[in-house]
């Protein structure tokens, strides 16, 4: 998550090299790494199924005013601009377009920490909202409304994003209005260590995205996915989502993510406090330049915030795949990843969970994940039964590595057993009672 801080100029971009530094110079020592959480929701109304605008005396911003004074700082984009974000040490509550309420929480060594600190930021926001008539709801994907019928958030971005990602893939604006999700950011220690942990999770994703699949209804009816937020990925810009052919030919590398990123066309630049929109590709902009000028790295690092693979590096590994869910299921999601990827034994098991996929198979994989949930197959294999033995390699990993974090598994472990994606209470739940403001309180955080 970025406040979008005002733009610090820096040294002109004349070759690539400096790009592939940036990503060496996030490396850190393994005794140093941590992992945190971001937890995505959406507001509604107690009672109504309606979004919830940014104005008004029971909107967005008013949320935002109502918890500010439990010792956050606003942010602003100019002293004038609508608060849109809040800040409390390392850890930031800020807003996706729709007004999915976002807390990027703080780095932490144990998933019981990031897990606890998560916990925290929603008994305040529940009974922030509470006094002011609303309610968070844990779901992937709105189950009601159109994009047309979805407020937008007073960010300067955004409105720019609204114009130019349309223009690279038809569902952009149901990603940017109608999605939520839950994330994990990692470390990684050297070259080595970053390719086998971004290759891994890009490998295990599509169990990642059946496990936590909550999102089947779109516009009131199923979807034919259980988790249609993540098949709206599909189309929102292929040059820069979904999964790199290198993580699967064994040419991955820094320089593999730099090349990718730099052919992905730029969705802003930032001069004079006004957003640009040169339609170039980033590697177009170093060898043209812009207004007579090169690139910086202030525009790299807008530039990697606006990419969207389902692993993405920029300081940080980010894990993408989860739908919202429960607290208890997102606590889960740093407890997973911190077993599989922190723990070395673990982390070769889980290399060798799967069959060797190429490119192609793997996107017949992913989508089998999404459309079919733990339900689905990869061949022989039953992605229940897959899951649930990925589940159990982290555990074994944190028992390890740090058995109290262990218990928060049991929430994936009871998810993998039962052969049902969350997705399918959801439709249970909408075949009892279609009614979209019931449906709300039954996924209320």
């Amino acid at each position: 998550m970025s406040l979008d801080l005002k733009r610090v100029a820096s040294e002109p971009l004349t070759s690539v090299a400096p790009l592939v530094d940036g990503l060496r110079a996030a490396e850190k020592p393994r005794a140093e790494h941590r992992l945190g959480l971001e937890h995505e929701k959406f507001i509604y109304p107690v009672g109504s199924a309606q979004p919830v605008p940014y104005e008004g005396p029971n909107g967005v911003g008013a949320l935002l005013e109502t918890l500010a004074p439990g010792g956050y700082e606003p942010f602003r984009e100019t002293p004038q601009s609508p608060v849109i974000a809040l800040q409390k040490g390392m850890a930031a509550i800020s807003l996706e377009p729709g007004g999915q309420f976002e807390l990027s929480g703080s780095p932490f060594f144990t998933a019981r920490e990031a897990h606890e600190e998560n916990l925290a930021h929603l008994k305040e926001t529940k009974a922030a909202a509470a006094r002011l008539g609303l309610r968070l709801v844990g779901l992937g994907y709105r189950p009601v409304g159109t994009t047309g019928e979805m407020p937008w958030m007073p960010k300067t971005r955004y409105q720019v994003m609204r114009r130019t990602l349309p223009e690279r893939g038809r569902l952009a604006l149901n990603m940017m209005l109608m999605t939520s999700t839950g994330q994990v950011s990692l470390d990684w220690a050297d070259e080595a260590d970053c390719v086998k942990k971004t290759v891994t999770v890009a490998r295990l994703s599509p169990l990642l995205v059946a496990l936590y699949a909550n999102s089947p209804l779109v516009e009131g009816k199923p979807s034919g996915y259980m988790t249609f937020r993540s098949r709206v990925w599909e189309e929102v810009d292929p040059t820069r989502c979904g999964y790199l052919p290198s993580w699967f030919d064994g040419s991955f590398s820094y320089q593999a993510y730099v090349d990718w990123a730099l052919d992905a066309p730029l969705l802003f630049l930032r001069r004079n406090g006004e957003y640009r929109h040169p339609k170039l590709t980033f590697r177009q902009l170093m060898k043209e330049g812009y207004e007579g000028k090169p690139p910086d790295m202030g525009d790299w690092t807008d530039h990697l915030s606006t990419l969207f693979p389902e692993v993405r590096l920029k300081k940080v590994l980010e894990v993408r795949g989860a739908d919202c869910g429960s607290a208890a299921m997102t606590g889960a999601l740093g407890a997973l990843w911190r077993g599989l990827l922190y723990d070395a034994q673990a982390l070769e098991e889980a290399q060798l969970l799967l069959p060797r996929l190429n490119f192609t198979e793997h996107l017949s994989f992913h989508d089998t994940a999404r459309r079919e949930g733990l339900a689905g197959k990869l061949g022989a294999h039953e992605l229940h039964r897959l899951a649930g033995e990925m589940v159990s390699i982290a555990k074994r990993g944190l028992q390890r590595l740090d058995p109290q974090d262990a218990p928060l598994l049991a929430p994936l472990e009871e998810v993998a057993a039962s052969g049902r994606s969350p997705a399918q209470a959801v439709l249970d739940a909408w075949a009892k009672d279609p009614r979209p403001e019931v449906l709300m309180t039954r996924f209320e955080l």
